[in-house]
């Protein structure tokens, strides 16, 4: 039966599209796509998180395929195939966080569009939750509905209160700027290290983790380390302009949260759902977001109960409206 699914999603990867175009300042954006025989079949754009590549959303994008869907999945700047942005290719760094959506606009209003007649759904991971809460923000008429999972809102910064967190990384990003014109690794942070299934804080699914750590461990070009000072910085002010900008956000939207997620703040997902909730009652119904209750933040690389119990939501999200 694996072996069946296998060679279904290795026919399937073969029929797609792998191209790239010019993002923010002549960085090349990779992106790859999957069309439904009908120009007018309804598409959804994939929006993935921080450090991963397209070459991870495989078996999420044959299984939306399946369901009738076109499919078109973006590789963020400084990221999976597409362009560094340092000499250092391993340091998580974009000069503006608006980059990532100026490449996520482009991508949905031009590219997009010449292979689908029809306005795209939006179905967003992570740091591509913020990323496309932002850009719905500044173009409210290019997606018809969308779907954040695990949205990084916010930080976890454990047991460090969240205001001396953030005076952390101002500091250290001072001082980087006053001694070097090198961003800086933020405290803690360095190049890519595989990390075990054992202390993983992303999956349950040893299969799909092991599946993904593979591909990583076989792909060394999409390998990405940890954060730079001022990557954190650019974030933290992307996340202050969505929750100012709240109001701008008319593109019915879902929450799917990871209730056992360590990686992002829940308490700025249900915050963000109570306010838009106020503002626009068609999104984040009662006000809350839809918890997948045990999960950890990769929701649609996770056990197949959570992984079901998430897609079930987005189909859903999607056929309503």
């Amino acid at each position: 039966m694996e072996t069946t699914k296998t060679l279904q999603l290795s026919t399937f990867w073969q029929q797609g599209i792998f191209d790239s175009f010019q993002g923010v300042d002549r960085v090349e954006i990779h992106f790859t796509a999957f069309n439904q025989a009908f120009i007018d079949a309804p598409s959804i754009v994939v929006v993935p998180g921080r450090s991963e590549s397209y070459l991870k959303y495989q078996e999420l994008a044959f299984e939306l395929y399946q369901q009738g869907y076109s499919i078109f999945i973006i590789d963020h700047r400084g990221q999976g195939l597409s362009g560094r942005l340092l000499d250092h290719k391993n340091k998580g760094y974009v000069k503006h966080f608006q980059d990532y959506v100026a490449d996520l606009r482009y991508f949905v209003e031009r590219v997009v569009t010449r292979h689908s007649s029809v306005k795209p759904y939006l179905l967003a991971h992570s740091m591509g939750g913020a990323i496309a809460t932002r850009l719905m923000q500044d173009a409210p008429e290019a997606i018809k509905a969308a779907v954040i999972s695990s949205p990084m809102l916010g930080f976890n910064s454990g047991t460090l209160p969240e205001p001396v967190a953030r005076l952390l990384v101002s500091s250290q990003q001072k001082l980087n700027s006053l001694v070097s014109k090198t961003p800086w690794y933020f405290f803690g942070q360095s190049d890519y290290q595989a990390i075990s299934f054992e202390n993983n804080r992303l999956s349950h699914c040893p299969k799909r983790y092991q599946s993904f750590y593979q591909l990583y461990e076989n792909n060394n070009h999409i390998q990405l380390g940890g954060v730079t000072g001022h990557w954190l910085l650019e974030s933290i002010a992307a996340q202050q302009e969505i929750f100012s900008k709240i109001s701008l956000l008319t593109t019915p939207l879902l929450l799917l949260q990871a209730g056992s997620d360590s990686v992002v703040s829940l308490q700025a997902q249900d915050d963000f759902c109570q306010q838009l909730h106020r503002a626009h009652p068609h999104s984040c119904p009662d006000g809350k977001p839809v918890k997948i209750d045990g999960a950890y933040h990769e929701l649609f690389f996770e056990l197949d109960n959570y992984r079901d119990a998430a897609l079930a939501q987005v189909l859903a999200w999607f056929k309503a409206h």
